[in-house]
């Protein structure tokens, strides 16, 4: 058999890269997310994760033997009894985050639609009140339908009604 002698380099490089791989890997940060999951990064967690949630940094306390390092918060739920939701669970949540979107949206409509009533119906008085104080003749029909012309005690009346109609508008 012809067998090459095989150099030590490509070996000894090989283990120098292992060995920096493995330093890398002790310079992770593992910290529990607002779901309870464990979160592993090179890189720090964001600002909003409290520190009692932090359960590994470099340079700080190890966990102990069982992997688990002992919770700031004595009332916190342990992380491992949290499951991940299913996926029934996550489309019932979508489901019901839609209605309720629907339901919002559905309340907008009526909202503005009361107010555009609102709107209308003030400026129609505005134009009633208008023509009310513009001291000319206002034609009316009586009950038996005959034409004639609104009194001035009739005029006081209307313009009295009217204004109170208008303290409900902006």
């Amino acid at each position: 058999m012809n067998s090459k002698p095989t150099s030590a380099w490509p070996r000894l490089l090989l283990a120098g890269a292992l060995l920096a791989a493995a330093a890398l890997a002790q310079a992770q940060y593992v910290w529990l997310d607002d779901k309870g999951l464990r979160q592993y990064s090179d890189r720090p967690p964001p600002p909003s994760v409290p520190a009692k949630r932090i359960l590994k940094a470099p340079g700080a306390a190890q966990p102990d033997a069982a992997g688990a390092q002992a919770p700031a918060d004595v009332d916190a739920a342990p992380p491992a009894t949290k499951a991940a939701p299913t996926t029934a669970e996550r489309n019932a949540d979508f489901r019901k985050r839609k209605t309720e979107a629907a339901e919002q949206e559905q309340k907008a409509a009526d909202a503005a639609r009361r107010q555009a009533d609102i709107d209308s119906n003030c400026a129609s008085l505005r134009q009633n009140k208008q023509m009310l104080d513009s001291g000319r003749r206002i034609g009316v029909t009586d009950k038996a339908g005959q034409p004639g012309y609104m009194s001035d005690d009739e005029r006081a009346r209307q313009t009295k009604q009217v204004q109170r109609s208008l303290a409900d508008c902006k």
